[in-house]
């Protein structure tokens, strides 16, 4: 087996620094002949049986993928350093974020903040705001009709109030501080019992609702957090939200900025969007939602690897993550997150660019998929 593992290291090599080399030796020899070497090389490297011995010596298909990619991307694009705000208490309640509570009008937000980076749909029939400077510092805001905050969300170090809770904060003291957290919610006439899970807890203060969401890697402690005002939540009445292209669109982009802000939040830059790739996971979560399965593999057996390059797709390096039932992209980040395999997919360094594809059955039940690439 380590006869075998060297022989792929030594294979793969020369592969990847094929870049460097074959300009100056085709100054002086003719290499056109390696053009079906290459090809068979790369069949070879991601077929099922090589991806196989190498995940039978790296225990995971996670570790496989991340031998695949042993040349790293294009670091050029550095990330910058962006300052914290000076996070100060909350006035009027006991939650904010980026020093911004419930209720704040839209033109103070505009003033502080200026134009979003993006709005997209959002589960709660309105729409998220995305603001960030390079994916620091990132946040989305959602206004009512009057022009009002009526919802925040954030990753990043920005929380702040009067009761001692912030990004980091211990499990344990967020509920000493909120009491135990709920365990139903009612949407409209229905009451919804909520499962137990160690990766968030939702609380009712001062006329919100708080989910409060924890990273298992990092002793359970605060990661995330998502504020909805009472009369916003009750007003979704279902547990999922119609699925419609709109509400897949935005759940698409929501998922890509989603995953940016982690990957810059932890010291890596963010990864640009693919068309190719985004249509590819869109496929594949149309596939899924369709025909009532769950799986990298589809029913034809093809892995992600077949479906990208069924799709024109060329690449160094790939990885999928998969996600399922979860209420919106936030959910399912926040669940990929706290999965070891998909958490290193989320903050592998390699990978270059990055498509998200969301899709409903006729349930409106949403199926993510997330296609990584290094090209």
């Amino acid at each position: 087996m380590r006869r075998l593992f060297l022989l792929l290291l030594v294979i793969a090599t020369i592969y990847f620094i094929k870049p460097f080399w074959e300009e100056p030796v085709s100054k002086y020899f003719d290499i056109s002949f390696l053009e079906p070497f290459d090809e068979k090389v790369e069949t070879f490297l991601t077929s099922e049986s090589v991806i196989s011995a190498i995940d039978s010596i790296n225990d995971t298909v996670d570790k496989a993928y991340y031998f695949l990619s042993s040349k790293t991307a294009d670091k050029s694009a550095t990330v910058d350093h962006v300052d914290k705000p000076k996070l100060v208490k909350p006035m009027n309640s006991k939650l904010a974020i980026y020093n911004i509570e419930l209720g704040t009008p839209e033109a103070e937000v505009t003033e502080k903040l200026g134009e979003p980076n993006r709005v997209s749909l959002n589960e709660y029939g309105s729409t998220w705001n995305a603001y960030h400077d390079g994916y620091h510092n990132f946040m989305m805001l959602s206004y009512d009709k009057n022009d009002k905050v009526n919802a925040i969300y954030t990753n990043d170090d920005l929380i702040s109030s009067d009761i001692g809770i912030e990004y980091g904060s211990a499990k344990s003291v967020v509920r000493e501080t909120f009491g135990e957290p709920l365990k139903e919610i009612r949407k409209g006439l229905n009451i919804y019992i909520l499962q137990d899970s160690e990766e968030f807890d939702l609380f009712e203060v001062d006329g919100m609702y708080a989910y409060v969401f924890y990273d298992l890697h990092k002793d359970d402690t605060v990661t995330a957090m998502q504020l909805i005002s009472t009369s916003l939540e009750r007003k979704k009445t279902g547990m999922y939200a119609g699925g419609d292209q709109t509400l897949r669109n935005g759940f698409e982009a929501q998922l890509f900025d989603l995953t940016n802000a982690a990957r810059v939040r932890n010291g890596l830059a963010a990864l640009q969007w693919d068309d190719p790739s985004a249509d590819t996971a869109r496929m594949h979560s149309v596939d899924m939602a369709e025909n009532n399965y769950f799986s990298h593999d589809n029913l034809e057996g093809k892995s992600p690897f077949d479906r990208m390059k069924d799709n024109g797709i060329k690449f160094r390096s790939a990885g999928e993550n998969l996600a399922y039932g979860q209420t919106s992209s936030i959910f399912a980040h926040e669940g990929l997150m706290n999965s070891k395999g998909h958490r290193d997919n989320i903050l592998q360094d390699i990978y270059s660019h990055l498509g998200t594809g969301v899709a409903f059955n006729e349930k409106s039940t949403p199926f993510y998929t997330e296609t990584f690439l290094l090209k």
